[in-house]
């Protein structure tokens, strides 16, 4: 199992929560963003520009 740090649990429990309020918005579109999988992409993405210990993306 890939290990991710604490800051970026934290970070994605963020965007978790600003996703089921409603407030949380996609890069470029500014779309609202509905879908779970989506909600932790964005915040392991940011985590990982904080400079969060967080796995190499699957390409």
């Amino acid at each position: 199992m890939a290990k991710y740090s604490e800051k970026a649990g934290e970070k994605v429990e963020k965007t978790m929560h600003e996703m089921k309020e409603g407030k949380l918005k996609s890069g470029r579109s500014g779309k609202k963003v509905t879908s779970k999988k989506q909600a932790v992409a964005i915040g392991l993405s940011e985590a990982r520009k904080e400079g969060a210990k967080v796995p190499k993306k699957k390409s």
